[in-house]
């Protein structure tokens, strides 16, 4: 019984010892280490803002138009209210296509930080899995997104490895 028990603790002890084999990262300091990342963050918010500019020159427009109408609502006929109503409906609804068109999920900015930002993550990723294959590593932990990681030894951060190994 004494042998079992024995045995058990030692696979118990050297599946704990192997089961430690990981390192942790920080990809969101790999990323801004890249002077490639860093133009393309700074592209895409520059295009962000100029769509953003364009987006509320649509609204800003269709809000004089509405405040316009409200202003003269009383001495227009219905006909002319009725027209007036649609154009404002018609231009709201552009200007919202128009803003999905640029931010949404299929816009042209997701597709322009895809075309710029893919290539880089997969650069990043790959050196990553290349470093952690290198140096025998089974794990590899993110602590730029992973929330709950509430603390970690200095020795398992190998951020500075992998940035190493890009250059």
């Amino acid at each position: 019984m004494k042998r079992l028990f024995l045995t058990v603790v030692l696979a118990a002890a050297g599946w704990c010892a192997y089961a430690q084999n990981y390192m942790i990262v920080d990809s969101e300091k790999i990323f801004k280490s890249i002077d490639a990342y860093n133009t393309a963050i700074k592209d895409l918010d520059k295009m962000a803002e100029d769509y953003q500019k364009q987006v509320d020159d649509k609204f800003a427009e269709i809000e004089t138009l509405y405040n316009n109408y409200q202003q003269q609502k009383a001495s227009l006929s219905a006909t002319t209210r009725q027209v007036l109503e649609d154009t404002i409906l018609s231009k709201e609804k552009d200007a919202t296509a128009l803003q999905e068109s640029l931010f949404g999920k299929n816009g042209t900015l997701m597709k322009k930080r895809l075309e710029l930002i893919q290539p880089i993550q997969k650069k990043v990723f790959d050196a990553i899995n290349a470093y952690a294959q290198s140096h025998g590593y089974d794990l590899v932990l993110d602590s730029a997104s992973n929330p709950t990681l509430l603390y970690n030894a200095p020795k398992l951060d190998q951020t500075e490895g992998v940035i190493k190994s890009l250059k």
